[in-house]
């Protein structure tokens, strides 16, 4: 079930739009499934993934100036040893934030032109977890900042989770995130272990989930019969709307 948390900064618009990209073969498995999926952390592209900042190393003597010397050493090896590991115990469901759709999320996110845009919004979003309960779910948005100079706030195994770099800030990303700590048979936490697979699949409300299905920009007419067929077949009565990026200009 959605949860509220204090690290987790949500739009100040609840209704506000959020999109989703998908191929027609996941579009296929979320409406079988009735679930959406969440990938471990590590199986992300970016290698600052679960990371702090360049800066962080820098500034944490002046931070953390009234600590002892052996227990600021001490800190620094847990934040790192923490900081390495806690990828294997995250898994992420993404979205973009934008009130329109996104040409460069197209071109991004599908591989070809056979692909869909899940419209919803940030309320729609954590309503359709409501009839589950096995983990908390929590969600917000990114904060994008300059590794190199800026200060990521520590103390909550979230934190590197929420912010990235400057370099990804055109995805205006809104982030799901499940942590679920390792724990041993004697009931110990042992943060080497891993506690998900590849990541793992959340079951959700579709209605509430989807407001509307965007085709790709360039989808043939065969494929806007498909999506329909696929749509009909899981009783799921949302309009399907082919993307504006398709019209032509005027003069």
């Amino acid at each position: 079930m959605y949860k509220e948390h204090k690290v987790f900064k949500e739009p100040d618009n609840k209704n506000i739009k959020i999109w989703r990209y998908l191929d027609f073969t996941k579009l296929v498995s979320l409406l079988d499934r009735k679930a959406l999926f969440f990938a471990r952390a590590d199986k992300f592209s970016d290698p600052f993934e679960g990371s702090y900042s360049k800066a962080n190393i820098q500034l944490r003597p002046t931070v953390y100036k009234g600590m002892t010397q052996v227990a600021f050493y001490e800190m620094q090896e847990r934040i790192k040893y923490v900081s390495k590991n806690s990828t294997k115990f995250t898994c992420i469901n993404c979205w973009n934030i934008n009130e329109y759709e996104s040409a460069a999320m197209w071109k991004l996110y599908l591989k070809s032109d056979e692909g869909v845009a899940i419209q919803s919004t940030f309320r729609r979003l954590t309503e359709s977890f409501n009839s589950y309960s096995e983990m908390d779910i929590y969600i917000g948005e990114v904060q994008y900042i300059d590794y190199e100079t800026e200060w990521m706030p520590e103390g909550n195994v979230f934190y590197p989770f929420l912010y990235k770099r400057k370099s990804f800030e055109h995805e205006h990303e809104l982030r799901a995130i499940i942590q679920k700590l390792p724990i041993n048979k004697d009931d110990k936490i042992n943060l080497a272990q891993e506690t998900f697979d590849i990541g793992l699949n959340i079951p959700v409300n579709l209605d509430t989930l989807i407001e509307k299905i965007y085709l790709s920009p360039a989808s043939a007419a065969w494929f806007t019969d498909a999506v329909r067929s696929v749509v009909d077949k899981y009783a799921l009565n949302k309009e399907i709307v082919q993307s504006s990026l398709t019209e032509g200009s005027v003069y």
